[in-house]
């Protein structure tokens, strides 16, 4: 009876399968199959009975080993980690000669060295044309060099994670699930960065295990902040508890109850019982039994109230009046004003150098007649009432 094979080819590889053929394989044995890039070595982990074979010997969908390794196999492998160190060494010096910004990780070598692969990590794109002709020149076989991201790096060197376990992916994790910051709102974490993150510094992939128990419990679960209507009366949902699968409740009477999921579904959508209605009615008395507070007395009526004091019929006087306006002026009150002698003015004959000022100048056609008239009071208060307009003074000839 044939067999279905789980072989890995290294230690954080993933698990193909194969059939074992006329061989009888045991978990923990060696084994040599051939692949598309050549023949490989790889190492059997579990063991199953297989359905049914084909007219070649062949399970369905499932290639057959090419044979079980021996001790020139197993000393084959020996003699690649060897050269692989070796060519990690080399490739570091290469790397600083050609001042090349990109980090070597880890070098595999085919089981036939048929082919070598570097793997690095780099910010950006690298050019490394200069770097593979220096290798294809020291090992004379195919090269090739792989960039890959900070996960498949913490895979493959492997670490210790925040739980002081040895990191899953490296344990047992094969193929990496998107992780989003959406997973750790939903499972009421703290959104800080150095808790959330591994060592790789992206988020935890443990996040992805309990993501779908979190989904279901969610859609059981009513929308948080939310009030409905429910046996205990009106309520509102402050939050919920996915490991003890309650909910915390907030009645009318300001009073938080814890309900389990069961309970909610039988509470829910259902008129307020009468324990109910007289608990919040209760509450609304001793609200308002609590709310009234005695009126203070005003300070101004205490002190006028006091027994000796001489102010006692002086209440009404207290009362502060309005202030009265005073009389708007009329034209006549302006006029008077206007007419005022200003006591700026300068009198006559008091500048050395003849200049009269310009309110003392009179118009020209009073001047041939000799008559030195001053304009009368209504003629003064006419000149008043016009707006002013800056005269030239007339030139000095």
């Amino acid at each position: 009876m044939s067999q279905i094979l789980g072989v890995k080819f290294n230690d954080y590889g993933q698990v193909y399968y194969f059939g074992s053929g006329p061989f009888v394989v045991r978990e923990g044995q060696h084994v040599i199959v051939k692949t598309d890039q050549g023949m490989g070595l790889g190492k059997v982990i579990l063991t199953k009975q297989a359905p049914q074979e084909n007219e070649d010997g062949e399970i369905e969908g499932h290639k057959a080993i090419y044979r079980l390794a021996n001790e020139k196999d197993m000393e084959a492998v020996g003699e690649n980690e060897a050269l692989s160190k070796d060519a990690y060494k080399h490739c570091r010096k290469c790397v600083t000669k050609h001042k090349l910004g990109m980090k070597l990780v880890d070098v595999e070598v085919f089981f036939d060295r048929s082919k070598m692969i570097f793997y690095f990590t780099a910010p950006g794109r690298i050019d490394f044309r200069e770097l593979i002709k220096d290798l294809v020149r020291e090992y004379r076989t195919r090269i090739e060099l792989r960039q890959i991201g900070v996960r498949h790096e913490t895979q493959m060197l492997g670490a210790i994670g925040n739980c002081g376990q040895i990191c899953c992916c490296r344990r047992f994790m094969r193929k990496f699930v998107p992780v989003t910051i959406k997973m750790a709102k939903e499972q009421n974490l703290f959104l800080n960065p150095t808790k959330i993150s591994g060592i790789c510094g992206r988020l935890l992939c443990c996040l992805s295990f309990e993501q779908k128990g979190y989904e279901e419990f969610h859609r059981m679960c009513p929308r948080v902040g939310k009030k409905y209507t429910t046996s205990y009366g009106n309520v509102k949902v402050l939050r919920s508890n996915f490991f003890k699968k309650t909910l915390s409740l907030l009645t009318e009477s300001y009073e938080e109850k814890e309900v389990s999921i069961d309970e909610w579904n039988e509470i829910v959508n259902k008129p307020p019982s009468e324990e109910a209605i007289a608990e919040v009615k209760a509450h609304e008395s001793r609200g308002r039994r609590g709310g009234r507070r005695p009126s203070r007395p005003d300070n101004k009526k205490e002190s006028a109230s006091k027994p000796g004091d001489s102010s006692e019929g002086r209440d009404a006087d207290t009362e502060r009046k309005p202030k009265e306006k005073p009389p708007r002026r009329g034209r006549d009150d302006r006029k008077g004003r206007q007419e005022r002698p200003d006591r700026s003015r300068k009198p006559e004959g008091a500048d050395s150098q003849g200049k009269k000022s310009k309110q003392d100048i009179t118009p020209k056609q009073d001047k041939p007649n000799g008559n030195s008239a001053e304009a009368s009071g209504d003629e003064k208060s006419k000149r008043s009432r016009r707006p002013r307009r800056r005269r030239r003074r007339p030139s000095s000839k």
